[in-house]
């Protein structure tokens, strides 16, 4: 009977477990087999070319393939049990070969992966609490792939002089690193893709981390190349340097993939993670066939390098200084949750979404379509329709639907180095706790993270558990000048930054006017002397107040659009937009609206 070695440790891994009380770390259970079995020293004494234990590898690819066969379990870590089935089999030697047989074909396991152990692998990546686990690449702008220059050096590099200090600051002596790229690929996989491309990402080494001098650009290892490279799919990262969450379970996956040498089971990723299921799986598993399962060919460089950036904002017709989009920038980075608020007519949406670009890193509507929704709260909105719900189907029957917040967290978990936004306009004018539920909670950045994960209203499996990943960025938007709006709901402000936005009839706003709309100057002074005036009546007025100032949106031209008369354009604007806006304000005092609208029409 052939097959791999590992397959001999089958039944020895179920008898120690047994022996053991039915669990016990991979500790014990290597102690039991060494004590128990009739092995030659020097096979208890054999290394890999990593210094690791073969006997402990091997004993691990057994515990694997038992867990795919269902007989070991894994509900704690670090503890390997036997389930109901596992107490009561015994193996022998052409029983496990059966076995492995049969669970190769039933996931899919690539025969390269099974036949050769990794001998660079870690026995048990987790087996210290403090290790971290980091992905970095090696290709340079300037300089092309540095993997071999990486590796003979015994050194690793950030090829950028302004990111990613603070993250290899972070990088300790004890850490695995590896190197990888991002790319992919469309024929030639190991699984059926439905003839979707697939993101891969290629490990080519692997490593320990020696010395870090604390300078964010170089760092030490020992490096071990792979060869040949090693492809993983699905779940990879596109940017520079990330480090993997050792408690979310798919990056454990990948953990153990790279330092392992734990085969990939395809079919995990195929049918179980919903994301990928709805792409990659059988044609009747339920999902929308909306943007956010597109698997777009963006590369590490791409990444690196955002082609949308606060000086697009600018551009675009920010009238804010570029310091206050800034700080406003890293708000939404660090708070995740932040409610744009101030006048009618100061761009809060049009601000939000380009913020939204300047996260993403892209106004290409290929890539915000992906990582980019949009929606509006009102009255009528519900739970069911942002988080999840009852919904009814083509054959008159209903079925549990994630709403946009799910889908977005569903995405986002998939693909947990890019950022992706949700920008709710309105935010106050449906009800937050009824919308949001659990959600508002979730939201917390302190709760962000599985431990903190909580049971929704509506699940699909018993005791189903969501959190929200920390990749995903919340921006509302807020009129403060709606009365028909009750007080926000306090939790709601307690999980948002709220930022106030001001009328900007300031040089930025004239500098466009006249520079980006052709507009004259004369024109473009009078309207604004014309404003400032109303705008200052109106906030000294004790029944109004700030909030309710008229902002530049009103009077601002697109810069595309021609303006051929531009007093009278200002006075279309007066007539049709700004005057019907007082004669609300002013609903109880109509003198004051009308010798106001006077006051801006005046010849």
């Amino acid at each position: 009977m052939t097959g791999p070695r590992f397959v001999e440790y089958f039944g020895p891994v179920l008898d120690a477990l047994r022996n053991l009380g039915g669990s016990a770390t991979p500790e014990q259970v290597t102690a039991w087999i060494r004590a128990n079995l009739d092995i030659a020293a020097n096979d208890w004494n054999a290394k890999t070319k990593g210094g690791n234990p073969q006997v402990q590898d091997k004993i691990n690819w057994a515990r694997f393939y038992l867990l795919k066969a269902g007989l070991i379990g894994s509900s704690k870590r670090g503890v390997w049990s036997l389930t109901e089935e596992g107490r009561e089999t015994v193996l022998t030697h052409e029983q496990a070969l059966v076995l492995f047989r049969e669970i190769k074909r039933r996931f899919q396991i690539a025969r390269e992966e099974e036949d050769a152990i990794p001998e660079d692998a870690t026995s048990d990546p987790f087996d210290d609490p403090a290790r971290h686990f980091w992905f970095v690449g090696a290709s340079w702008d300037d300089g092309g792939d540095q993997c071999d220059r990486f590796v003979r050096d015994g050194i690793w590099e950030n090829g950028y002089e302004d990111r990613y200090l603070d993250d290899v600051r972070k990088m300790r002596k004890g850490d695995l690193i590896a190197i990888k790229s991002t790319f992919t690929r469309k024929l030639g996989l190991p699984f059926d893709n439905k003839g979707n491309a697939v993101s891969c990402m290629r490990l080519k080494a692997i490593g320990t981390i020696t010395a870090n001098p604390g300078n964010g650009r170089t760092i030490e290892v020992s490096w071990h190349k792979l060869s040949p490279p090693r492809d993983w799919f699905f779940y990879t990262y596109r940017t520079t340097v990330l480090e993997a969450d050792r408690d979310d379970d798919l990056a454990r996956r990948l953990i153990l993939f790279t330092f392992a040498g734990e085969p990939q089971d395809y079919r995990y990723w195929t049918t179980e993670v919903p994301y990928f299921a709805k792409k990659y799986g059988e044609p009747d598993v339920p999902g929308p066939a909306d943007g956010l399962y597109e698997d777009l060919p963006e590369t590490e460089r791409e990444v690196a390098n955002p082609s949308y950036t606060i000086e697009n904002i600018v551009r675009d017709g920010c009238f804010i200084p570029d310091v206050l989009i800034y700080r406003l920038l890293e708000r939404v980075r660090s708070k995740k949750n932040v409610v744009i608020q101030g006048p009618p007519g100061t761009g809060k949406t049009w601000l939000a979404k380009r913020l939204a670009y300047a996260l993403i890193g892209s106004s290409d509507p290929k890539l915000t379509r992906q990582r980019l929704r949009i929606i509006q709260f009102h009255p009528s909105y519900s739970y069911e329709d942002f988080v999840c719900g009852w919904r009814p189907t083509g054959n008159g029957t209903l079925a549990l639907l994630n709403g946009v917040f799910l889908q977005i967290v569903e995405a986002a978990n998939a693909q947990p180095d890019r950022p992706f936004v949700l920008v709710i306009e309105e935010i106050n004018r449906g009800n937050p706790a009824q919308i949001f539920g659990e959600v508002l909670t979730l939201l917390e950045v302190s709760k962000r993270n599985r431990d903190d994960a909580m049971e929704l209203a509506y699940h699909t499996e018993k005791h189903e558990k969501v959190y929200v990943p920390k990749n995903i960025h919340v921006i509302g938007t807020m009129n403060i000048a709606d009365r028909s709006l009750a007080l926000v709901d306090l939790a709601l402000r307690r999980r948002f930054a709220f930022v106030d936005l001001e009328p900007q009839f300031n040089e930025h706003w004239r500098r466009w006017c006249v520079e980006r709309c052709g507009l004259p100057i004369e024109a473009v002074d009078l309207m604004r002397a014309r404003i400032a005036a109303l705008n200052e009546e109106i906030e000294g007025d004790r029944a109004l107040g700030s909030q309710f100032r008229i902002g530049h949106s009103y009077l601002t031209p697109a810069a595309d659009m021609p303006v051929s008369d531009p007093v009278e354009w200002f006075r279309d604007v007066v007539r049709t937009e700004i005057v019907p806006l007082l004669e609300e304000y002013w609903f109880d005092a109509p003198e004051k609206a009308s010798a106001a609208a006077r006051n801006l029409l005046a010849r």
